[in-house]
Parts: C-alpha cells; structure tokens; sequence
C-alpha cells in the first residue's frame, strides 16, 4: 500500500485530538512536574475499590480525593447512569465511561455500551443522557449529594454496592430516561 494512504495509529490520534484541544488548556501551560507539581500518596490497590478488573478503570484512586476530583465524581456518576439505563429496561448489560481533560468542566468523551441488549440506538442513549445529567464535577456533586456522603463507609464497604443507600446506587431516574428517549422519537 502506496505511503499516503496508510495511517499509523499515533498519527490518527494526533489528528483526532487536534480537532478536539486546538488551544492551550485553560489552566495553562503544563511544565512543573515530579514532586513539585503532585506531591504526597494516594491510590494504592485501586482495583480492589472498584470492580476487580472485571470493568475498565481510568486508574485514579477515589479514597483521599475530594469530589471535585473527577476521578472519584465522575466514576460514581458513571455507575449512576449504567444502573438507571438498565433499571429502566433500556438494557439488559450498559457501561458508561467518561473522559475529562484538565481544564474543562464537561467530559470530553462519553461512550454508552449496551453489549448490543439494548433496542435503543447508541446515539439517542448518549443524547438522551447529555440532556438528563450534569456532568461537570459542581452538578455530579449536586446530584450524588458529594458534600453530604460519608466517605468512611466507602472505605469500610467499598464505593460500589447497596449497603449504604449512597445515592449513586439508586436507581431513581429510569422514568426520566425513558420520557426524554420518547421525545427523541
């Protein structure tokens, strides 16, 4: 195959991206690393906090981050969403990742999977849930009621489970996914 048109994966992405961050992140220029830039030790074992391997994870560690911190917000709103399209019988199986990038308040990338058990389209599900949930880390905290959560028991019974009535395991939403879907029609 002639040079011109093949694409290497590097350059692919470096398209890709350009389109997307044409402009210096908002925070400025990234040049102070190491221990002068991040310091201190957090995220041990962060496996063990989630899904044990069983599910993606970005890698950042939810315990000794405050809920402005996206790794921690943005996880548990993830599992929100997945357990609210599922519980609406939207689908039988749903995953939801979100990516953020320094300096901007909304993800810079959503992805809905459904493992093909859902009737509904991919792209009226992602509409469907960019219309319905405030993704910015000051509305996931609204929503999740950060502020009042007592993370302790995060620590003790893990972030993911039913025990602690935490208001990302409800599933509290499904009437409303299923009206904003019917408007999509």
């Amino acid at each position: 195959m002639p040079e011109k048109e093949t694409c290497s994966l590097l350059r692919c992405v470096l398209v890709i991206l350009s389109v997307r961050f044409d402009k210096v992140p908002p925070t400025g220029r990234f040049v102070i690393g190491g221990p002068f830039g991040d310091t201190g030790l957090t995220g041990r074992k962060i496996i063990v906090d989630t899904y044990g391997g069983e599910i993606p994870h970005g890698g950042g560690a939810f315990s000794g981050k405050y809920a402005t911190k996206v790794d921690r917000s943005a996880a548990y709103m993830a599992r929100y969403i997945a357990k609210n399209i599922v519980a609406a019988g939207l689908a039988k199986s749903g995953q939801v990742a979100l990516s953020y990038a320094i300096g901007y308040e909304e993800p810079v990338a959503l992805d809905i999977e459904t493992f093909k058990t859902s009737s509904v389209s991919r792209k009226n599900l992602t509409i469907a849930v960019l219309n319905m949930f405030d993704l910015s880390p000051r509305g996931m905290i609204e929503a999740l009621h950060l502020k009042k959560t007592l993370y302790s028991k995060t620590s003790v019974y893990g972030h993911f489970n039913n025990f602690n009535n935490f208001e990302w395991e409800k599933v509290n939403q499904q009437e409303k996914l299923k009206q904003v879907l019917k408007a999509l029609d």
